[in-house]
C-alpha cells in the first residue's frame, strides 16, 4: 500500500511531458533505452493498430479527454501526437 501511495505521489509530480512519454513508453512495451521523439506509427513492430488504441486510451485517460476519431488517424507520430493534444486539447507540455 505504501509503495502505491509513494508512485501515485511521484506521478502527480511528472511534468506532462514526462507522463506523455512514460504512456509511450508502457502502451508500446518498448524499453526506455529503444525510445525516441523520432518513433512513429508503424515505423516499429510495437507500434500496430492494437498499441495504437492502448496509447489513445491511456492519453485519454491520463489527460482526461476524449479524441475525436480524425484526430486517432491523424496521430501518426510521437511529435504529432503532442501537437495535436496542446493545440486541440489544451494539454501543455512546459
Amino acid at each position: 500500500m505504501k509503495i502505491l501511495y509513494k508512485l501515485s505521489k511521484i506521478i502527480l509530480r511528472m511534468s506532462n511531458l514526462d507522463l506523455y512519454k512514460n504512456i509511450f513508453i508502457e502502451a508500446l512495451g518498448i524499453e526506455e533505452k529503444s525510445f525516441s521523439e523520432e518513433i512513429k506509427y508503424n515505423e516499429i513492430p510495437e507500434w500496430d493498430s492494437i498499441a495504437h488504441m492502448t496509447l489513445v486510451s491511456a492519453l485519454e485517460e491520463k489527460f482526461n479527454i476524449s479524441f475525436e476519431v480524425d484526430d486517432i488517424i491523424a496521430f501518426s507520430s510521437y511529435v504529432k501526437g503532442q501537437e495535436i493534444l496542446k493545440e486541440k486539447y489544451k494539454v501543455s507540455f512546459n
